[in-house]
């Protein structure tokens, strides 16, 4: 049997008044793929979940999702932000039932009031916030706060689980509990994740496939780059949910090849650099 294809972005261009931002971009994910986008600065990863997202609209090409063109932002595409969607007035099960409340869980049909309950307890289970339910936001942790969003997405029942920078806004060690936790709320539930980060560390621990984003120009090519596009497609090995395979020498071998041969000028004159300490600016 052939793998189901969740998503496929087909010969994709974008351009804000007249700059290329993203071109050629070709890219089919399979249900249950937790893939990872990492590039420099301004490269165009949070251009590319917006398109998916269906915020803004592509110049050129398609994206399909669940063999669909895709259209406004609905409930099939599920998103968490490095900033939380938590209303700081309503309690954390408060801020979990708001999706069904406007969205409708059955068959286009409004679920009562006991069902939005059931269902916001057993996603708060699923993110180990059951005994939070009754908190406010400004009690949490940030995160907490960020489990709870995520719950608050996938009450919706998303095909895919798309992820801005979700862990930038916390301090290293959160980041990292938070990458474990996330290894392992995909595995349990068999979600489809596409997450943006500007860490290639975290790109390489907690994806199953790393998908480099960048400008570059072709040998012989006198004019600076149009657009950036895949650079590296890189299956990655799932084989342990610790931090700790982060000091392997296998680990860090991994990042160095793919720095080299994503992001180095001098291997395949691309135009950015990688700089893992630089902030993605407003329009990446």
């Amino acid at each position: 049997m052939a793998e189901k294809h969740i998503l496929h972005l087909e010969d994709v261009y974008k351009s804000y008044d007249g700059k290329t931002i993203l071109r050629d971009i070709d890219l089919a994910i399979r249900e249950g793929e937790f893939c990872s986008v990492v590039g420099p600065s301004g490269c165009g990863k949070s251009t590319l979940l917006r398109l998916i997202l269906g915020q803004e609209v592509a110049d050129s090409g398609t994206i399909h999702l669940d063999g669909k063109i895709i259209g406004l932002p609905d409930a099939r595409r599920g998103v968490v932000y490095q900033k939380y969607s938590l209303f700081p007035h309503l309690t954390v099960l408060e801020n979990v039932m708001l999706g069904p409340r406007y969205l409708g869980l059955a068959d286009n049909a409004t679920p009562n009031a006991s069902q939005i309950r059931e269902a916001a307890l057993y996603y708060l289970e699923r993110v180990r916030l059951s005994h939070a339910a009754n908190k406010y936001p400004h009690e949490l942790s940030g995160g907490m706060q960020q489990r709870a969003a995520i719950a608050q997405t996938l009450i919706a029942h998303p095909k895919i689980l798309l992820m801005d920078e979700p862990f930038g806004a916390l301090d290293p060690d959160t980041r990292e509990q938070l990458q474990v936790f996330l290894l392992e709320l995909w595995e349990s539930m068999g979600l489809t994740i596409l997450f943006i980060t500007h860490s290639l560390e975290e790109a390489c621990f907690v994806g199953s496939r790393l998908l480099a984003l960048s400008q570059y120009y072709n040998s012989g090519d006198t004019v600076q780059a149009h657009g950036a596009t895949i650079v590296e497609d890189h299956p990655l090995a799932r084989v342990a949910h610790s931090t700790e395979i982060k000091t392997n020498v296998e680990f860090q071998e991994l990042i160095a090849q793919v720095k080299s041969r994503a992001f180095d000028p001098d291997v395949k004159q691309y135009i950015n650099n990688f700089n893992l300490k630089h902030q993605d600016s407003f329009r990446t």
